[in-house]
């Protein structure tokens, strides 16, 4: 959420960078929604200040016998204080609105974030690696997992519908090593702390993490008004949520590895086939919690943590950064790592880290101080994939294909898979 008062201040700056979002401008119509609620909030003190000095009044005519004016000014106290109650009731009203407004207003880009309308405007950061010659016309994963008899969309479907799967044997194996083979790289190598959140989360987590109320439809909603968790990122970043933290405390960096849930609106028709696009998946997810001064050196290395997973497992892959009309909502700098799929002969984004400045915890309240200082800011907060599970199976199965349909586990996966060097299908 953006600061009311820095809009005031700076509302060309807003439309400016609503502008280069492709959004319509917003500064004019916000400003006077919050000025309509600051000049009802002044007339309230106004008549606060006039029933407290309309009280000492009475207590004067009281003590000087008037019962007169006494009557009159308690007529008016009263009328006073149904006036108060009608007034503070259209408060709320005012607070609200503007409140509705901000929420839905996306994050400011950063100077340095490439203009563009669509992804034809992301720009290329760098290539890791080479494209694998595999010397045979390589599958796509739905091919490979289907003829080893181990990835079934039909049993999954005939449960769940469409957009889920079920893994077998040594495909289920191998998604099991990937997690915990991140996990383990992320807290023994680059200084996370594993956190194993809830699944379900309330209104006032998915609202402090910017998912409510702009993506409500793309989330699935239990019985009892509770949300299914579309990343660990909303558990992991409201884990701040109302808190003081020093600075000495900070940067806070959390890894989890988590099932993910998704509706998946408005993706009809895109990537039916096979286990990119699911409703339910697995990720894991790293999240920082910084200092403003540190928060863009935390996103680089964030970025750096999740690009060392497809180091370690041998894939060739590009980073991109996210033009300003492809970026996220609460973003203010996106960086997109797309792994090569030689079955699709494309790049696919397998992780997305983005920096969100003080967005998130202006509506969830977390806020540092420097030592010894009483003055408080927010938090900065980071969040990145590292990396989707999944997509990184299908990465690997894809890349170390072998051209009779068996999959070579690579060397970083084999010490989680009992042995286990190379999945085949059963005689």
């Amino acid at each position: 959420m953006l600061d009311i008062k820095w809009i005031r201040d700076n509302p060309a700056a807003l439309d400016a960078a609503l502008a280069k979002r492709g959004a319509a401008p917003q500064a004019a119509s916000l400003i006077q929604l919050d000025e309509a609620r600051r000049s009802h909030v002044g007339l309230l003190q106004a008549l606060q200040e006039r029933r407290n000095l309309a009280s000492k009044d009475i207590g004067k005519a009281m003590a000087a016998k008037d019962q007169a004016t006494a009557d009159s000014l308690k007529a008016e106290v009263a009328t006073i204080k149904d006036d108060l109650q009608a007034g503070e009731a259209k408060e709320r009203e005012l607070d609200e609105a503007l409140k509705q407004a901000l929420s839905v207003l996306p994050n400011i880009p950063l100077d340095e974030v490439p203009v563009g309308a669509d992804e034809s405007g992301n720009v290329e950061v760098r290539k890791v690696g080479a494209k694998p010659d595999l010397g045979f016309k390589p599958k796509e994963h739905y091919e490979l997992g289907e003829a080893l008899g181990m990835m079934d969309f039909e049993r999954a479907a005939k449960m769940s519908g469409a957009r889920f799967t079920i893994l077998t044997g040594g495909l289920a194996r191998l998604e099991r090593a990937l997690g915990q083979f991140m996990l383990d790289l992320h807290t023994g190598e680059h200084g996370y702390t594993e956190v194993n959140p809830p699944l379900m989360v309330n209104d006032a987590a998915a609202y402090g993490t910017d998912k409510l109320p702009k993506f409500g439809d793309e989330l699935f909603r239990t019985t009892d008004g509770r949300w299914l968790i579309p990343t660990a990122e909303v558990p992991l970043t409201y884990m701040a949520a109302g808190e003081i933290m020093s600075d000495d405390e900070l940067p806070r960096r959390y890894a989890a590895q988590t099932a993910c849930f998704r509706s998946e609106a408005g993706s009809a028709g895109r990537d039916t086939r096979g286990m990119l696009r699911q409703h339910q998946f697995t990720k894991v997810e790293l999240v920082s919690v910084t200092t403003p001064e540190t928060s863009l050196e935390e996103h680089e290395r964030m970025t750096a943590s999740a690009e060392n997973v497809l180091k370690r497992l041998g894939l060739h892959f590009r980073t991109i950064v996210l033009c300003t009309g492809d970026m996220g909502f609460g973003a203010q700098k996106t960086y997109d790592i797309e792994v090569w799929l030689p079955g699709q002969e494309a790049y696919r984004e397998i992780s997305s880290c983005s920096v969100c400045g003080d967005f998130q915890a202006r509506r969830m309240n977390a806020r540092c101080r420097k030592p010894g200082d009483k003055a408080t800011r927010f938090v900065h907060t980071l969040n990145g994939s590292g990396v989707a599970v999944g997509r990184a199976l299908i990465a690997v199965m894809e890349n170390y294909q072998n051209a009779d349909g068996s999959i070579t586990v690579p060397d970083a996966l084999q010490p989680y898979m009992g042995g286990l060097t190379r999945i085949e299908k059963a005689a």
